[in-house]
Formats: structure tokens, C-alpha cells, sequence
């Protein structure tokens, strides 16, 4: 899953948001210095990315689009993904996406001293540009996309990928839907587990 959803999946827990937010740019174990909440968020990114990868659903939504992408069509599912969720966003949160996502960007700059360097370097394109908000529209889907593939020195084409979306949208809203019910579930019990073992750490 991509940065809206691991956010969302944090339950409004701050010191959760921001481990599952930076858990892409530690390695390892390199997160013991972290406090014990914040390492918790960085597990829960990690459960979150495991039951992703082994489920059924994500991978029918890959299949579709790896003749053209290969092993890119994962990332593009991710972004594909929390593009239905911003899209959806009522459906799941009482709380409006803007004021949401207001929130956590204020959470960014409450907790900065904890941030990894490369997440204080993409911080201020993402509030400027305002990617979460953004991710609701095709525009802004489009420009992630774009910018991915720059990452990836062209090679990946994945600006192209705005065109397999277009193309095949309900399918894959149907794939997310779907697969995100189950996710939600799996990620409430996690978060669970793990402030039942919060001292353990």
C-alpha cells in the first residue's frame, strides 16, 4: 500500500502514523534509537506490506498491468489503490480528507526530529504539492506517476500507467474495495497486538 493508506491504517494513533509513515526508509533494524511506539508503526508498515504481497487480490490488479510494467506493476497498484481510497475517502472516515491530511502534515512537523533524511527531504513536495489531497483525482494520480517514472530514469514508463487505469477503472476500484475491507481487519488486529505488547519492545 501506498502513503495514504498506511496513514489511514494507523487509527489516529500519532506515534503509530509517523513509524508506519518513515517504515519504507528504515532498514532492518535500524529503528531501536526510535521511541517504542514510533519502532510499533514501523512493524505495523511492515505486517501491512507482508499480508499485501501474499493476497490474492493485489495480485490479480498486478497481473493486469505487468506485460507493459513488469515487477513496476506492484508500485502502480499502490498508487492505483490509494487513489480509490482518497476517491472513497467518506466511506471509510467521518473525518474529511483535507482536515485529515492537515492533521497529519501538522504530525510531520510536530515529530521532524525523529524523521529519516530522505522523509525530511520529500517532506516539503508532498505538503507543497499536496500528494495525499491530490491522490483523489486523476491529475494528481498522473503526477505521481510522472514523477515515479523520473525516479526511475524513464525506464519504467509508469506515466503510462494513467492509461491502464482509465481503461480498466471499475476493475480495479472492484479489486481495492474488496481487498480493502479485508486489509482494514487484519491491520485493527495488528495495531492491537501490538499495544498489547508495547512494553515488550
Amino acid at each position: 500500500m501506498n502513503f495514504l493508506a498506511h496513514i489511514y491504517l494507523s487509527f489516529n494513533d500519532k506515534d503509530i502514523t509517523i513509524g508506519n509513515f518513515i517504515a519504507d526508509s528504515i532498514r532492518g533494524n535500524k529503528y531501536k534509537h526510535l521511541p517504542p511506539r514510533i519502532q510499533q508503526g514501523i512493524l505495523l508498515h511492515r505486517a501491512i506490506d507482508t499480508f499485501t504481497d501474499a493476497h490474492n487480490i493485489p495480485k490479480i490488479s498486478s497481473k493486469r498491468l505487468h506485460k507493459n510494467y513488469s515487477h513496476y506493476s506492484r508500485v502502480i497498484v499502490d498508487i492505483f489503490y490509494d487513489h480509490f481510497l482518497a476517491k472513497n475517502w467518506s466511506v471509510y472516515s467521518d473525518v474529511p480528507l483535507e482536515l485529515f491530511v492537515d492533521n497529519f502534515y501538522d504530525s510531520l512537523e510536530e515529530y521532524y526530529h525523529f524523521l529519516p533524511d530522505s522523509t525530511k527531504h520529500m517532506m516539503p513536495y508532498m505538503i507543497a504539492d499536496n500528494w495525499l489531497l491530490n491522490y483523489s483525482n486523476m491529475e494528481g494520480i498522473a503526477k505521481v506517476l510522472t514523477g515515479m517514472n523520473r525516479r526511475t530514469q524513464n525506464k519504467s514508463k509508469m506515466n503510462f500507467a494513467i492509461l491502464d487505469l482509465e481503461q480498466n477503472y471499475d476493475d480495479f476500484e472492484e479489486e481495492f474495495t474488496q481487498f480493502f475491507e479485508e486489509l482494514v481487519i487484519f491491520s485493527k488486529q495488528k495495531y492491537i497486538s501490538l499495544k498489547l505488547v508495547k512494553n515488550q519492545l
